[in-house]
Order: structure tokens, then sequence, then C-alpha cells
């Protein structure tokens, strides 16, 4: 073991220093820049801010009240259908309902339609996480080891296609609407394409390269809940089918919170309903197929149009609202300091 007196400097060895260097950067003389917080300068930041935040708020809740918006809850009118959904053996058996309402004025501009689930959770861990990025990009139709797992493989070894609890929970209601015109029943042309983000239709979700999607998916299985396999999610346009599918890439964006909507649907603006939605009675047709009686869940349908700032949420403009109000209170508390301060200084000047 060598003596600890072999690491200390001989005598007459310079010892190192551990100075930095006489530079510029590292003895900080580099030139700077601070504010000067005047009384002047910090009053003109505190009201401007509360001025412009109380504009944009107002502007942004005007907006938000402006928007047309109908929410239609079928949950208990189709409460046949919910108990024939709540035995996972009826899955095969078809259950329709339908729900009358009345629009006492007309809804002009693109009108958008939103299915909505209330009580439904989304943002737990493993769900979120319970999905294949290399799945839904095409590059591989079985994964075997994936955060999918319990919904990746059967138990005869066939993969899920797609995989994971997000796919298997997918919404898959349909959702019809009838408009009641002069004793005549006139379907309400729906589109359901585009509805999805660009990034995520042309970026996020490919199909598996094949002559066709049915021999692309062979050998896989679709998952438990659905009805029906991914390749045949929409057989009349080959470009909304698969992964690719608008109503498959919506549900794949989960939500934060435990109620939420989703777009479905887009009216054509077309014939009747060029100008929007006229004001009448109309009806939804629905194939009831999503149960939500176990987790004491809400399903709604709504109507709505959409302004310069989006749909019916005043939760941002009420924000900007508090929030200019706050710096505008903060800027008169301190003027009042300010104030009641030189009042006092010029007092004591004087004696």
């Amino acid at each position: 073991m060598k003596n600890r007196t072999s690491f200390l400097p001989r005598e007459g060895e310079a010892q190192p220093s551990r100075c930095p260097d006489n530079s510029a950067f590292k003895q900080q003389r580099l030139p700077a820049w601070k504010p000067q917080l005047t009384i002047a300068s910090v009053l003109s930041s505190f009201f401007l801010t509360g001025a412009f935040c109380l504009t944009v708020g107002v502007c942004l809740v005007l907006s938000a009240n402006s928007v047309r918006e109908i929410q239609i809850d079928y949950s208990d009118k189709c409460s046949d259908c919910s108990k024939l959904r709540e035995n996972s053996s009826n899955w095969n058996k078809e259950c329709h309902c339908s729900v009358n309402f009345t629009l006492k004025e007309d809804i002009l501009g693109d009108v958008f339609m939103y299915y909505g689930l209330q009580n439904f959770y989304q943002n737990h861990r493993r769900y979120v996480m319970s999905r294949s990025d290399a799945q839904l990009l095409g590059r591989n139709v079985n994964i075997q080891r994936s955060y999918c797992a319990p919904f990746s493989t059967y138990r005869n070894g066939t993969p899920m296609a797609p995989c994971g609890a997000i796919a298997n929970s997918i919404f898959n209601d349909t959702i019809d609407l009838f408009y009641n015109h002069n004793s005549s029943v006139i379907q309400v042309p729906l589109l359901k394409t585009g509805n999805s983000w660009w990034t995520d239709k042309n970026v996020k979700f490919r199909n598996p390269e094949s002559y066709n999607l049915s021999s692309a998916f062979a050998g896989t299985a679709r998952p438990p809940y659905w009805q029906k396999p991914v390749y045949l999610l929409d057989e009349e346009d080959e470009r909304n089918n698969g992964y690719v599918n608008d109503d498959f890439i919506i549900w794949m964006r989960v939500s934060a919170f435990a109620t939420f909507r989703n777009l479905y649907r887009r009216v054509r603006r077309t014939r009747h309903f060029a100008d929007g939605l006229p004001a009448g009675n109309y009806t939804f047709h629905i194939a009831y197929n999503f149960p939500v009686t176990r987790f004491k869940g809400r399903k709604h349908v709504i109507l709505s149009t959409v302004v310069w700032s989006g749909g019916s949420n005043p939760f941002l403009g009420i924000a900007y609202l508090v929030s200019g109000t706050a710096a505008t209170l903060t800027g008169f508390v301190i003027t009042g300091i300010h104030l009641k301060l030189r009042k006092k200084k010029t007092y004591f000047q004087k004696q």
C-alpha cells in the first residue's frame, strides 16, 4: 500500500492552481444587460399585459358563445340495446334505436357531428401505452413483443391486427341523421373522410404494402370486441380503409379527460342542406354496439358549428379574462403602494 505522503507535492514543486483562467468569460467580466425596474416600466408592463389579456379574453368568450350547438344524450333512450350489448354472447346480434329531436332555429354554415363519451378514462398509463406504432405504420402486422398484451395474440397464437387495448375498445356505434320534411324523410348526407389530422393520415398511419388489403392482413384476426376485420372498415373507399380509416385514426388519439368528444362526421352542404341544417324535426338512427353501462358512462351525439377560435369551449377565454384581471389589479395595488410610500417620503423630507 502506498504511503499517503507520496501523493503530496514535493518541496520545490509548484502546486496546481484551482483558480479559473484570467479571461473575461471565466471571470464573469462579459458585458451584460439587466432591466432597470423603474416604477413607470413596471406599471406599464402590468397594465399593458392586463389590457391585452382582457381584450383577447372578451373576443374568445364572444366567439365561443356564437357557436350553435345541440347535444342529444341517447344512453337511456337506447336502454334495450344497452342491455343486449352488456351480454358478450350477443356480439353478433344487431340492435337499432331511434332518437327524435327538433331544431327550433336554422344552424347555418358548416355543421360537424361528434360523438361524446362520459366517464370513459383513456388516460390510464397502461391503456395509453397499449398500442404498436410499428404495426400502425404497416411495417409488421404480426407483433409478438409489444405493449399490446394481453390484446396482442389469441390463445392459438393468431396475432391481432390492430393490437392493443385502445384499438380493441374503439367506438363502433353507427349514427345516421334523417330530416323529416313535409311528411317525407330525407337522409342528411354526411362526410366520413377528411375528419382526421393530415399528419395522422399521411405520416403516422400506413397500411401494409400488398396488392390488396385482405392479403396484407392474411394470418391475422380482428380484435375481440370488433365485429369485422380492419380491412373491411370501409369497403366503399379504399383510401379510407384499414389503418388509414378516419374513424380509427381519430379514436387512436386518446383523450386526457374522462369526458370527451370526437369528430364523427361533417354535414355535406348540398340540396336541402346547402346552407346548413334547416329548422325542423330530425331523427338519429343508431346501430348500438358500444356498451357503457358497466362503467356508468353516458353517450351523446353533438351537432355543432365552429368559429375562428374553434368550437364551443369558453375555457381559454375565461383563462385570459382571469389573467388580465389579475394583472390589472396587481398594477393598481403597486400604484397604491407607490403613492403611499412617495407621500411618506415627501413628509419626512419636509421634516
